[in-house]
């Protein structure tokens, strides 16, 4: 229910913000912040600018999304 609507799409870190959170450029040229699942938090030391993520959004709000793939699960 919650999930249905949510799509994957995937993007390039430009910058590691404070308390998990990620600057994500998408390949249509738009940035977006993205936050770490708890899954991920625990797996992930910290991702690093340039790296591929994977990232679960809203159609509702495309302007930030949840990281749940990292380069090392691609």
């Amino acid at each position: 229910m919650a999930g249905e609507s949510a799509f994957l799409v995937e993007g390039v870190v430009t910058a590691a913000l404070p308390n998990g959170t990620y600057r994500v450029a998408l390949a249509n040229g738009h940035d977006v912040l993205a936050f770490v699942t708890r899954r991920l938090k625990k797996t992930l030391a910290a991702l690093r600018p340039g790296e591929t993520v994977r990232l679960q959004m809203s159609p509702y709000d495309l302007s930030q999304g949840r990281i749940v793939v990292g380069t090392k699960q691609i």
